[in-house]
């Protein structure tokens, strides 16, 4: 299996052409030439199309030309170090605090998020990623509220031999909820992951649906769920912070999933997110096969997106 630092590397490579085209290919301003004012206001350019936003984009730029005017030999590879490094400092506290899984048994995780944002084939992906960790785990299938939902993640389950309860279409989600949670426990699941239905952020009815499955978890366990983590398509950029914003007011996120970064030229959505609410990022998403819901890792994001090696 490829190394985290690979994943990253090569979906990031193929999720902004335009940026890795500046940073680190043969030719690009970071390939070890000089710099010189052209290339930083491409640099700046790419910066922006990349979604990073304004505030992350400018302190970018600033590091730079600070650095350019004190030394004129300066590289690419130096922009590319003092790139990453603000980056870095950006995303300090991104990633998921060790022993995140905690004590609660089982620890449930509600996965939330708009239709379309791969939240039911994340379910899948995470369920097998605790399974091959040697971890019980059950899913919920809580999106009873799209007619193909059910098929989906049963799909998704008999195909990576995972313990799945579901209902049927316009069943009660909370009911769901109950029921998944009574299996993992009956089954001595370390996880439940509960797959609850895609909605906009302004349908208040859904909204509604979300805080019933909390209610009815709590007559189980009165701190569950343990986590909530909002499924966001990184490839909307910076549409997604005011999803990820209202969805926060209405329920109260505790970490985020950052899906597509491999078919989206908005490498640097993600950042303006965190930026925002300052949730911690548990894992993203860099490509179709299971294997490829990788851990967040700020190093290994902040070093494949400039180029740089591991």
């Amino acid at each position: 299996m490829k190394s985290f630092f690979s994943k990253f590397k090569e979906g990031l490579k193929r999720s902004t052409p335009t940026f890795q085209k500046i940073f680190g290919q043969v030719g690009g301003i970071f390939s070890g030439k000089k710099l010189d004012a052209a290339s930083i206001d491409e640099l700046e350019e790419a910066l922006y199309g990349a979604d990073f936003g304004v505030e992350t984009a400018t302190e970018i730029i600033d590091e730079i030309q600070a650095a350019y005017r004190k030394d004129k030999e300066l590289r690419g590879q130096d922009a590319a170090r003092i790139g990453a490094r603000v980056l870095e400092r950006v995303l300090e506290g991104a990633e998921a605090p060790e022993d995140w899984l905690g004590e609660a048994d089982p620890a449930v995780i509600c996965l939330i998020g708009v239709n379309g944002s791969g939240k039911t084939t994340t379910t899948a992906k995470l369920g097998w990623k605790f399974k091959e960790e040697g971890k019980g785990v059950v899913l919920g299938a809580c999106d009873t509220f799209r007619a193909a939902a059910n098929e989906q993640i049963k799909t998704w389950a008999d195909r990576l031999d995972l313990r799945l309860v579901a209902s049927h279409h316009n069943a009660d989600s909370a009911a769901v909820a109950y029921d998944a949670w009574q299996a993992a426990k009956g089954d001595n699941a370390k996880v439940l992951i509960l797959d609850t239905a895609g909605r906009l952020h302004t349908k208040g009815n859904l909204m509604e649906e979300l805080k019933k499955i909390r209610r009815v978890l709590q007559k189980h366990d009165e701190t569950a769920p343990h986590h909530a983590w909002l499924v966001v398509d990184g490839s909307l950029g910076s549409n997604s912070i005011e999803q990820a914003r209202k969805f926060h007011e209405a329920f109260g996120l505790t970490g985020l999933i950052v899906t597509k970064l491999d078919g989206t030229s908005r490498g640097g959505a993600l950042v303006g997110i965190y930026r925002e609410l300052q949730l911690p990022i548990y894992f993203v998403g860099l490509g179709e096969a299971k294997e490829d819901l990788q851990p967040f890792s700020v190093k290994n994001y902040t070093n494949a997106l400039f180029g740089l090696e591991a």
